[in-house]
């Protein structure tokens, strides 16, 4: 070592033993302070001169000195100055008190990190990302409570993405503890799409609107940094739940009432133990008597698809596969659900009751649309453990047999996912590293593709396919988008394809031959909501659109397929609104930073509020801390 770094190293250590003394001359200071009544006179004064003497060191810098003086006062303030039981109990409630309640205060009104606990939010936000999230975005908080002091929804832009609690909401599980001892409600992260007023439609992945005051939204809903996002107005065709009643028919459940949006919307019912009939509720054909279930917010522009073999189309299908060309797979597609097709069928429960009436097509599908699918697959966050995968975050042993897990041989244990067709290896605290093409995981056959599309999600065997009448199907979703048919968020088959021109024959086809021609209606592409002159078309909205309520939000997840959101708890209560995200910090990568979304004001009255009194209290805190350790003390 030379002479220099001895010389840094002396300096340092006298300063570390000075600033220590010093620390203990405060403490034992202000505890003589509080006691010195209750000392005798000759105590007081010997415990005096000890902190004089102390204190005359430290102000000469001498560190030797301050170090024996210090153990000295320390020595005193054990035998005369000691906290009793009471004191001991009564400083340590409050010291924990204090903190807790400067912890939930900063929590609840002006900021908190956050970490995503699911995928409901992907590619924006992953398992495992942390964030900071604002509390002062457009509003204060009421702490550990919903509601605001203050509030300005006009701070809230479409396609922010908020923090809300889940209180006084249909939400299940909601329940949680604020540092593992305040009960409290989960606060959720979804992406706004719609506004109190708003009447919004959905094609092509894509949301189409007007605000209350009937102005074109649109350009506000489809942002072109947002293009890989896309929605789905449902969860299933038979929406987010259905309650259901026993009926006078032995062993069925009727009527049962459907909810999207968590709302009522129509009612099935019973006819016989083989037939059933089902309705849109009154108050739904309130504004539109002619209005049929898929009309509703785009449903009919959408289906629910997975893959089959032509073995699987020729059984668990009513379609006949040597009526069109051969495929390598099949790609079936489930479509406008039907209320007056209802038929008597069993759910996920093993419920025997009436069922939403759907239409089944069948496209072929050659390597090529194989191919395709591959280079855009994208899967739930999963787990392979010798060869089987189940999804990340579940308790495999829960299920008791590993029968419920797909196997795949030759899969390296650990954790995976698939995004924009590229596999990622999820090492430490989310931390992903993109596989190279050589991987196992990145396999070309027709089973695998088969595989990872329909069990991709949910990573369950009930989702492959089994029955004619299957209930569990997977989550993913068919549309067309100007000419070209989607899946898995990508064109898979573009305008002109000779497959999907054949596929828009056979369609028109089927319909032309059903009696009445209404009877069958065609997966094809029906357009978006526009005029002829390509602007959109208002009245349409307004009669087929989704109207968000008064002091209401839609909140739909980034990753359709696997998120709960306004499509199941419902709309989001305007006094539930908490904060929004500012900052992803962790993990680094592509994503570091600011999320994917409109920016939120930096100055709005809520912030310069908020942050006018947290520097208040920290310029009086700090007042305070340098008045009680300031020197010369007042002895």
């Amino acid at each position: 070592m030379n002479v220099y770094a001895r010389m840094t190293f002396f300096i340092m250590k006298k300063q570390f033993l000075i600033k220590k003394a010093k620390k203990i001359l405060f403490a034992v200071y202000h505890r003589f302070c509080k006691k010195r009544k209750e000392l005798s006179p000759e105590t007081a004064e010997h415990i005096k001169k000890e902190l004089l003497a102390l204190q005359n060191a430290i102000l000469q810098k001498d560190a030797i000195k301050s170090v024996e003086l210090s153990s000295m006062v320390q020595h005193s303030a054990h035998l005369h100055l000691k906290k009793n039981l009471f004191e001991q109990i009564r400083d340590f409630v409050f010291g924990i008190g204090t903190a807790l309640f400067i912890a939930i205060l900063i929590r609840q009104v002006w900021f908190e990190l956050y970490e995503i606990p699911t995928g409901s939010m992907r590619p924006t936000f992953k398992e495992q990302d942390r964030l900071s999230v604002s509390k002062t975005d457009f509003g204060i908080n009421y702490p550990l409570t919903p509601g605001h002091f203050y509030f300005n929804p006009n701070l809230i832009k479409r396609n922010n993405i908020v923090i809300f609690t889940v209180e006084n909401m249909d939400f299940k599980d909601g329940d949680t503890k604020y540092f593992y001892l305040f009960p409290g409600k989960k606060l959720l992260v979804k992406r706004i799409i719609g506004k109190p007023g708003d009447t919004l439609y959905f094609y092509g992945g894509k949301v189409y609107g007007i605000d209350e005051q009937g102005i074109d939204i649109t350009p506000e809903l489809q942002l072109p940094e947002l293009e890989k996002i896309d929605h789905i107005p449902f969860m299933s065709f038979e929406g987010s739940r259905v309650s259901t009643t026993p009926s006078a028919i032995p062993g069925v459940f009727s009527p049962v009432i459907l909810y999207q949006m968590n709302e009522p919307i129509a009612r099935l019912y019973a006819l016989s133990p083989t037939q059933a009939r089902g309705e849109l509720l009154p108050r739904i054909l309130l504004q539109n008597p002619d209005l049929h279930y898929g009309d509703l917010w785009g449903i009919k522009n959408f289906a629910m698809a997975r893959l089959l073999t032509r073995d699987q189309v020729r059984v668990l299908t009513d379609q006949d596969p040597s009526l069109m060309e051969e495929g390598i797979l099949y790609l079936e597609l489930k479509h406008h659900p039907s209320l007056s097709g209802a038929k008597i069928g069993c759910d996920e429960y093993n419920r025997v009751r009436p069922i939403v009436g759907l239409s089944t097509s069948i496209i072929p599908l050659q390597e090529h649309h194989l191919k395709a699918i591959m280079d855009n697959l994208y899967t739930a966050r999963f787990v392979a453990n010798k060869g089987f995968l189940y999804r990340y975050g579940i308790n495999p042993d829960k299920y008791g047999t590993q029968a419920f897990f797909p196997y795949v041989p030759g899969i390296q244990d650990g954790t995976y996912e698939f995004y924009y067709g590229k596999a990622y290896e999820v090492k430490w605290q989310g931390i992903t590293s993109e596989l190279p093409p050589s991987n196992p995981l990145y396999r070309f056959d027709p089973n695998r593709v088969q595989l990872l599309f329909n069990v991709g999600m949910e990573f369950d065997n009930r989702y492959n396919p089994q029955s004619k009448e299957q209930y569990l199907v997977p989550s993913r979703y068919a549309y067309f988008r100007e000419g070209d048919l989607y899946l898995i968020g990508a064109p898979i088959m573009k305008q002109g394809d000779s497959t999907l021109n054949n596929f828009i024959e056979r369609e028109k086809k089927r319909q032309s031959t059903c009696r009445p021609v209404s009877a069958y209606h065609p997966f094809i592409d029906k357009g978006p909501p526009l005029t002829p002159e390509g602007i959109l078309n208002i009245d349409f909205i307004k009669k087929f659109g989704l109207k968000i309520p008064p002091k209401s939000y839609l909140g739909l997840g980034d990753n359709h397929a696997n998120s709960g959101d306004s499509r199941d708890f419902g709309f989001i209560p305007e006094e539930n609104l908490r904060g929004g995200p500012v900052f992803i910090f962790w993990p680094p990568g592509n994503r570091f930073g600011a999320p994917n979304q409109p920016h939120y004001p930096f100055f709005n009255p809520g912030r310069l509020i908020i942050w006018s009194l947290a520097l208040v209290g920290f310029g009086s805190w700090y007042y305070y801390h340098r008045k009680r350790t300031r020197l010369p003390l007042p002895l």
